[in-house]
């Protein structure tokens, strides 16, 4: 049996990092891109690096993620979160690869009382949201879209690194707020679930985030909580209170029900707190965050 290749983008990325590691851990060959050796966004090297690495499978972790800045800078977003996926849909097409696009919780308004499944229609609120459900339509029919929400990891800058970094400061009162809900999603468990679903071809659209529905403020707690420090370092606000106000708008409930995966008789990621856990355990390893 030949040796399975992929191409992973946005390999830079906190789960890019972890996918490559998984994957050539499986015996895949892979072809880990960051944007200084694959600019998505550019029609011509992406046919180029698809056509002649030729590989098994293509997972876009490349993404304009930031969320604000895509308010002021739509063609931005767009022309990477969106032209960029039909840049890879097409090269895919060309040489037979099994496409995988990594979207978003920020499809959804948020406005619907209970988690959002699969079938839910989407109604973005922000550029940055539309942009990304634009990429979904764009990977077409037969591609596998893994919506996500509120990814960290040991590697890269993340909500959990900047708790840490700033709870140093025994005189600095944190603030986050209570009325926006997600699941937070440890970036090695949702590289591992990727890994799965890529092995066994999915199409269509999973929602993969780990165990547990948290307000943010209720997560930053947790993270205290996790890393030796008291839960008291952090206060509730709303996000009204929010000074200065954020441009871009967030959906008030992003928790996304695994149905799919459910479905189709696959298991559930386990409870973020574990996973968070062990990050912090690497993060005091590895000294690159002061902890107590």
């Amino acid at each position: 049996m030949s040796t399975r290749s992929i191409v992973i983008t946005g390999a830079g990325g906190q789960v890019g990092l972890e996918a490559v590691d998984i994957f050539t851990a499986s015996g895949w060959q892979v072809t880990a891109c960051d944007r200084s050796r694959l600019d998505v966004t550019d029609r011509k090297a992406v046919r180029d690096l698809i056509g002649t690495t030729r590989p098994d499978a293509v997972l876009n972790l490349a993404a304009w993620n930031a969320v604000d800045l895509a308010e002021s800078e739509p063609d931005g977003a767009f022309a990477a979160n969106a032209m960029a996926v039909r840049h890879l849909a097409q090269a895919c097409r060309e040489v037979g690869a099994h496409l995988t696009h990594v979207s978003t919780d920020y499809v959804f308004d948020g406005t619907k009382d209970a988690p959002y499944h699969e079938w839910d229609p989407v109604n973005p609120r922000s550029v940055y949201g539309r942009s990304k459900a634009a990429g979904e339509l764009e990977a077409g029919p037969d591609a596998l879209v893994v919506r996500t929400s509120w990814v960290c990891g040991a590697r890269g800058s993340n909500v959990v690194k900047t708790v840490l970094n700033l709870a140093a400061d025994p005189d600095r009162t944190l603030s986050f707020v209570t009325d926006q809900r997600g699941c937070p999603t440890l970036a090695r468990d949702l590289a591992t679930t990727l890994a799965d679903l890529i092995d066994d071809r999915h199409s269509g659209i999973f929602h993969v985030t780990n165990g547990g529905a948290v307000s943010w403020y209720e997560f930053v707690q947790q993270i205290l909580t996790t890393a030796g420090y008291p839960s008291s370092r952090v206060r509730p606000i709303t996000t009204a209170e929010m000074d200065p106000p954020r441009p871009a708008p967030r959906p008030a409930n992003s928790v996304l029900d695994h149905a799919a995966l459910r479905l189709c008789g696959l298991p559930p990621m386990r409870h973020f707190t574990d996973p968070l856990g062990e990050m912090i355990d690497e993060l005091r390893r590895i000294g690159s965050v002061p902890l107590p």
